[in-house]
């Protein structure tokens, strides 16, 4: 038996295909792959910078499916089943529109898939594919395989090894997709398991790709310690009340942390209360403390912020850009809020005639990547599309990289951190002009 894996490309540049330059592995492939008995045939293509051989004999294709790649996914589905091949189809998004996704495939897997996939290779191996698996969760905690990472050799990936300690998040953010797919909870996995994966793997810088990998500061501080003594460099996504625990932020800097993609969402606090944004409510009203906090660790603080949120303004997008670049930020992202379905913002909109595109942005031919989805209760959609594209145009000037670099409590830290700036920060900026206005999908 054969089993095809695929990564979806989000689409296509108006009038040329669209390379990510900027990809890291998909590490939830990799984790198929060891699941995987050992007499299936395994092999992966990234559609994000290859071709995939839809010709190629296969026996089964499973291809994980992301809002943002849910279009190209569908694509890629129906040139497999056209040829009579068997589609199964995965991920969060599927999750979060299942009747959606089941009209595009044979089968569809619900759930994580630690519990569950063998089922799923048992049956195709039978030709008696379910139409449908379901498996709970957040099964992080169910270990004993290692990711197949020999299945990456030679795409080109980012010189980052990804890996998870835990999913999920104890929060419930309203725009948040990750929230309805773990139901508020946050699972974790075994750390001698974590341990003996950084083992096995050559690289030494990590990427922990968790949701919140600060749900539990106590099982957090139990990894740090057991990271100090393998001298890696890391990162993670962390919420912003880590700076509440002084220990916790010795032992981030202890163990290699550089940094954290932090959610801060905003800098209006009537937003962070819309959003039920919790972690940052406390500390609002400083801050600057806890941004001093972050740069006195050495953070090289990743802030993510979503803008459009019924008290945005044009003014106070640009003042979020302003509040970025005094502290300092070595990358921030501005996101457009997004109105993921099965999330408490997307039912308040829609039930509100707010959403655009007939609801369905992420399948509609006119909608263009990093464009406004819904209409803001101050803006115009476009207006908000124009102010998030301008910020992320004014933080990714090179004046602005100038200002940032020059930060010696982080940027400026070590030599390897100064060549990570430059080389990642150059590249980020590169990939926000090539993706605006992307088409989804490739037809």
């Amino acid at each position: 038996m054969k089993l095809t894996l695929i990564k979806p490309n989000i689409g296509r540049r108006e009038h040329s295909l669209y390379i990510d330059h900027g990809r890291m592995e998909p590490l939830m492939l990799a984790v198929i792959a060891a699941l995987t008995p050992p007499d299936v045939e395994v092999v992966l293509y990234d559609d994000r910078m290859e071709t995939v051989p839809v010709d190629e004999p296969t026996d089964l294709v499973a291809i994980t499916v992301e809002t943002y790649t849910a279009r190209r996914a569908y694509e890629i589905a129906a040139d497999y089943r056209a040829r009579g091949v068997p589609v199964i189809l995965g991920g969060m998004h599927v999750v979060l529109a299942p009747d959606e996704a089941a009209r595009h495939a044979d089968s569809i897997f619900l759930g994580d898939a630690e519990i569950g996939w063998a089922e799923v290779i048992a049956d195709a191996r039978r030709g008696r594919l379910k139409a449908r698996y379901q498996a709970p969760p957040g099964a992080a905690q169910i270990g004993g395989v290692l990711p197949r990472r020999d299945l990456y050799r030679g795409k080109g990936y980012l010189p980052v090894s990804l890996m998870q300690f835990s999913r999920g998040c104890k929060f419930a953010c309203r725009f948040c997709a990750v929230s309805q797919y773990f139901d508020k909870k946050h699972y974790l996995r075994r750390i001698d398991e974590v341990v003996r994966e950084i083992a096995a793997q050559e690289r030494r810088f990590v990427f922990f790709i968790d949701d919140n990998i600060a749900s539990d500061r106590a099982a957090l501080k139990e990894l740090c310690h057991a990271l100090i003594p393998l001298k890696v460099h890391w990162i993670s996504q962390a919420s912003l009340d880590i700076t509440q625990d002084a220990e916790l932020m010795r032992l981030l800097q202890k163990s290699g942390n550089w940094g954290n993609v932090v959610g801060f969402e905003s800098i209006n606090l009537a937003s962070l209360r819309e959003t039920k944004k919790s972690p940052n409510i406390p500390g609002f009203a400083d801050y600057e403390r806890e941004v001093r906090i972050l740069r006195e660790h050495g953070m090289q603080t990743w802030a993510a912020f979503a803008l459009g949120f019924d008290h945005d303004t044009q003014e106070s997008i640009a003042a979020t850009v302003d509040f970025c670049l005094k502290s300092k930020f070595t990358f921030a992202a501005y996101n457009i809020l997004m109105p993921y379905p099965g999330t408490p913002l997307y039912a308040r909109l829609r039930d509100e005639g707010r959403l655009l595109y007939d609801g369905r942005w992420w399948l509609h031919p006119e909608y263009r990547f990093n464009s406004a989805a819904f209409v803001p209760a101050r803006m115009t959609p476009d207006e908000l599309t124009d102010a998030c594209h301008a910020a992320r145009a004014r933080f990714n000037s090179l004046g602005s990289l100038v200002h940032r670099f020059s930060d010696l409590q982080t940027n400026l830290r070590t030599l390897s951190r100064a060549v990570s700036f430059w080389r990642y920060t150059l590249l980020f900026r590169r990939e926000v002009y090539r993706k605006h206005g992307m088409r989804f999908g490739l037809r």
